[in-house]
């Protein structure tokens, strides 16, 4: 379960300067915070620590703010980013580009490195929530390499978001059950799901996709579902996908690639990263298993492309077997399946 953070009320709120950092004065960053004196003060929040990452959840029936200055980055140079998730009332942001104010339902980005103004307003219920994690900006580069600026906000009605607020909340509640490591995981799948939606920020609603691009992904899962059959042929995936062989053809060709590349490309894919992660399956398991119709003909194919046989590549060093980027075989390596 959760620790408690930090707890306010009508009694303790003038402390909140000294005590919002927690008892350790180590989480969020430095900056001068304050809150509303009103006739009901209640502040709270609780945190899970995942790794390097703190994830929050603040409730508040009082307006709150916090300012950041350049004072406060000299002092502390702290580089963390927080990912908000506003769930009740508003997050006015403000900085020197401007003022952005998040209602409820959407995702604002801040940074500790830049100066900025927050306003947390409530609700008509008076009721302030959100759900926030800190993560140290030079892990969120791993996930998210564009620069994202303080006040960037963002309505999280794209998918993408409540399947990051829902895993970063069961986190945040878990009893203990999870590993740590497992937990790391999560944050890392919440990661990835969020950098999608940033980096599709200025598409509305469904992404759409032509024709042809349904089509394609039709195809490359039905090759994938069968990549083990060795009599994986054009007619046999037209006919699984509902298309003619010549659409197909013409559809990979449009993607510029061959149905032969293609397969080839993944079965020789798929078995460089067996060998390299598995030393107890034996290389004819291997061959047979991604759709080699005998050991002779996988261990030619993979020392044409690799520059040695199976054998060889799994005794080599890791440094011996990195490939430079791109396709593995050329299309006109008139290659038959």
């Amino acid at each position: 379960m959760p620790e408690t953070l930090f707890a306010f009320d009508e009694h303790n709120y003038h402390d909140c300067q000294s005590s919002f950092r927690g008892e350790k004065d180590q989480e969020y960053y430095l900056g001068d915070y304050s809150i509303e004196a009103g006739s009901v003060i209640d502040v709270r929040a609780e945190r899970k620590a995942v790794g390097p990452n703190s994830i929050v959840r603040l409730k508040s029936r009082s307006r709150l703010f916090f300012r950041r200055s350049w004072s406060h980055i000299r002092e502390d140079a702290t580089d963390v980013t927080v990912l908000w998730f506003v769930k009740r009332g508003q997050l006015c942001v403000s900085n020197q580009c401007g003022s952005k104010i998040a209602h409820a339902g959407d995702f604002v980005v801040t940074r500790s490195m830049t100066p900025f103004f927050i306003e947390c307003q409530t609700d008509d219920d008076q009721v302030h929530e959100v759900l926030h994690m800190i993560i140290p900006t030079h892990v969120l580069r791993a996930y998210i390499s564009d620069e994202v600026a303080t006040g960037f906000a963002v309505s999280a009605e794209r998918r993408e978001f409540a399947i990051a607020e829902n895993i970063l909340t069961n986190l945040l509640e878990d009893d203990g059950e999870l590993a740590p490591d497992t937990a790391e995981i999560l944050v890392g799948s919440a990661l990835s799901v969020i950098s999608h939606a940033i980096r599709d920020r200025n598409v509305c609603g469904r992404l759409r996709q032509t024709v042809s691009d349904r089509r394609l992904q039709e195809v490359l899962r039905y090759i994938e579902v069968h990549l083990s059959n060795p009599n994986l042929s054009t007619a046999m995936v037209a006919s699984g996908c509902g298309i003619s062989p010549r659409y197909l053809s013409f559809l990979l060709k449009h993607h510029g690639t061959s149905f032969s590349t293609l397969v080839w490309e993944q079965r020789l894919k798929k078995a460089k990263s067996w060998l390299s992660s598995s030393s107890d399956v034996s290389i004819s398991e291997i061959a047979y298993s991604v759709g080699f119709k005998s050991p002779a003909h996988f261990s030619r194919m993979f020392k044409r492309v690799f520059n040695m046989n199976p054998r060889e590549f799994r005794a080599a060093s890791p440094e011996e077997t990195v490939l430079p980027p791109g396709p593995l075989l050329a299309d006109n390596a008139n290659l038959r399946l």
